[in-house]
């Protein structure tokens, strides 16, 4: 269970006074133990002290008068002993001990071996006496060794003086000290200290909490404002922010707040990068993969997947070699690359499928510490085309501005030309029908000269565009109505499958239309012998799709690269502009067109044209339409 800060603080809180209530009771406990024992000690002490005293008169007897007796060699220490034994003030003061103090057990003149030569309980003199633990030991032991004087078992301890004469050991001073009557004394007051310190402690918890629970309320209500800010409820800068306080609180409030705005300005500028690089991602055609230091992959573009051949959802958030684990050619590749942590240079390799696939693998570091990798995966089909059709634009541009120079420089002869003709004409009152033959033949090619010339100059002309909305559809029905009749003398149906699905285009509708229209005659050319042209429309990612098929011989292999060139045709009468037309109609529409044809198998032309909703702006493309 995971606890709340505020709950913590509190159990913090209340934890430290315990432990300070408990700290005084225990040092209040530990000296009124350690002060009765001393008291004890002392006691024993000053009177095994008076013992001494007292027995040292009495050994300063002067004994030298007895002369040694050879049948009895300790007369004159039995001769001591007596006087102890007899002396009057010595015995008075044994008597008197146990009653002067509770605490004394006992008190004895025990010579060196042991013997009691005087004791307070008169059945134990001349009796050998047992010793008892030194009670300096208790007093010098610790907390836990006093306590058990109280609570322990019952226990005798004794102090113990060493009595001399003449400078020699003569036996020793023993007081003894019975636990019981410390016991006695010190365990009702023991239990009540225990008690009041229980007491205090319960307390002193229950105010701490208390205490605490109310000092961090203020606490309380930020989390909760917190937790409204991160789920949204709430404005760091609404009509909801609280009144503002001078305290401690109030400025807290105050920079959580102004926190707030800052955080939310963030995840607005970061949504908006996020939306814009998800956008980018799935437009891209290039398959990226983004790696952190440690080979985890942070970002995958949507093109990746037909690349690598995995959903994005397995490979986000994945190490290199779990996703890049099988044999293929291009996982070998890519962790031969990490392993040795040395880039790719563009490489070109073939997948299992055949396809041709351009890689290159970058490692980026900053300040010479490595932060990540940049895998680029890039069809190299893909590459070849649109460098082609690059080429291919690059070629109709540059025939624009020749065809715009010679339609300039021939169009001018050609009038010169047709003017003095007419007046050759004129002259020649009586031509024979030979020679009017000739100059008519001389007037009809001028006249297609200068179609000809007419037709480079609308070609290479800026077209202005006369954009609208509409279905596609409908324009796909209106060329197949317009192509029908001449399909029809060629015995060739045409297929529609349009869809059920709008495809709303904003283009110039007679440009696409001529330009499909071009498309569907050749098709309907193609199959001398008849046949089925496909026309079939479907929506795409961003754009709508047109796929116009025919069953006709296909283009062969050496003049597919010249289809789209202006003037260029394998037809004897055909004129070699339709497609270059239609070639370019789809470049003003920001649209493409590609074709794919086997010898033998028919050949199927692509269109692509951009939906309304993923169009750019109309005055920039009619800007581009112009250039």
């Amino acid at each position: 269970m995971r606890l709340r800060l505020k709950t913590k603080l509190v159990i913090a809180i209340s934890a430290m006074v315990v432990a300070l209530v408990s700290a005084l009771s225990y040092i209040y406990v530990s000296q009124l133990l350690r002060q009765r024992i001393q008291d004890a000690y002392d006691s024993a002490d000053f009177m095994s002290h008076q013992i001494l005293n007292q027995a040292r008169e009495a050994l300063e007897v002067d004994y030298s008068n007895l002369r040694p007796d050879p049948d009895n060699p300790n007369a004159e220490r039995e001769a001591i002993e007596e006087s102890l034994q007899t002396d009057p003030g010595l015995n008075s003061l044994l008597q008197s001990i146990v009653g002067y103090d509770p605490t004394i057990y006992d008190a004895a003149i025990v010579d060196t071996q042991g013997r009691a030569l005087l004791h307070t309980d008169a059945a134990m003199q001349g009796k050998p006496v047992s010793g008892f633990e030194d009670m300096g030991k208790i007093l010098r032991g610790g907390f836990r060794q006093q306590i058990r004087v109280v609570y322990g078992p019952h226990r005798v301890y004794e102090v113990r003086l060493p009595l001399k004469r003449d400078n020699e050991p003569f036996g020793s001073i023993r007081v003894s000290v019975d636990t019981a009557f410390l016991k006695a004394q010190l365990e009702p007051q023991l239990n009540r200290t225990f008690g009041f310190a229980g007491i205090s402690i319960l307390v002193s918890l229950l105010l701490a909490a208390a205490l605490s629970n109310f000092a961090l309320r203020p606490l309380e209500a930020i989390g909760k404002r917190l937790d409204r800010m991160t789920a949204g409820e709430i404005d760091a800068a609404g009509p909801e922010s609280p009144v503002v306080r001078s305290d401690e609180y109030g400025v807290v409030t105050h920079k959580i707040d102004r926190l707030g705005r800052q955080i939310r300005d963030v995840k607005e500028v970061f949504s908006a990068l996020k939306e814009n690089l998800d956008q980018i991602m799935a437009t891209l055609q290039d398959g990226l993969m983004l790696f952190t230091h440690d080979g985890r992959v942070v970002l995958v573009s949507a093109s990746a997947e037909r690349f690598v051949g995995r959903p994005r959802g397995e490979m986000l958030g994945h190490m290199a070699d779990e996703v890049f684990h099988s044999a293929s050619q291009l996982d070998r590749l890519v962790m031969d690359a990490f392993f040795l942590h040395q880039p790719i240079a563009q490489q070109e390799i073939e997948t299992e499928q055949g396809r041709r696939v351009q890689v290159s693998l970058d490692f980026i570091a900053e300040e010479g510490q490595p932060i990540g990798a940049l895998l680029t995966m890039r069809d190299a089909e893909s590459v070849r085309r649109i460098e082609n059709e690059i080429e291919l634009s690059r070629r109709l541009a540059a025939i624009g501005r020749l065809t715009s120079g010679v339609a300039h420089e021939v169009k001018n002869p050609i009038n010169a030309i047709v003017v003095h003709l007419e007046i050759l004409r004129e002259k020649l009152q009586q031509i024979d029908p030979d020679s009017r033959r000739h100059m008519d033949i001389i007037g009809n090619e001028i006249q297609r000269l200068d179609r000809v010339v007419k037709t480079l100059v609308d070609f290479t002309r800026p077209v202005e565009l006369r954009l609208s909305d509409l279905d596609l559809r409908q324009t796909l029905r209106e060329v197949t109505d317009l192509a029908a009749p001449d399909a029809a003398r060629h015995g060739v149906t045409i297929d529609m499958e349009l869809g059920d699905d709008p495809l709303p285009v904003r283009v110039d509708i007679d440009l696409v239309k001529q330009a499909v229209l071009n498309i569907v005659i050749n098709g309907v050319q193609a199959m001398a012998g008849g046949g089925t042209l496909g026309v079939k429309a479907r929506r795409g990612r961003n754009a709508a799709l047109v796929e116009i098929a025919d069953q006709g011989p296909g283009i062969p292999p050496e003049i597919r690269d010249k289809v789209f060139n202006l003037y260029f045709t394998t037809k004897e009468k055909g004129s070699g502009i339709g497609l270059a037309m239609t070639y370019r109609v789809m470049q003003l529409h920001n649209g493409s067109i590609e074709f794919d044809s086997e010898p033998g198998g028919g050949t199927t032309f692509r269109l692509q044209l951009p939906l309304v909703e993923a169009r750019s702006d109309t005055p920039a493309q009619e800007a581009a339409a112009r250039s």
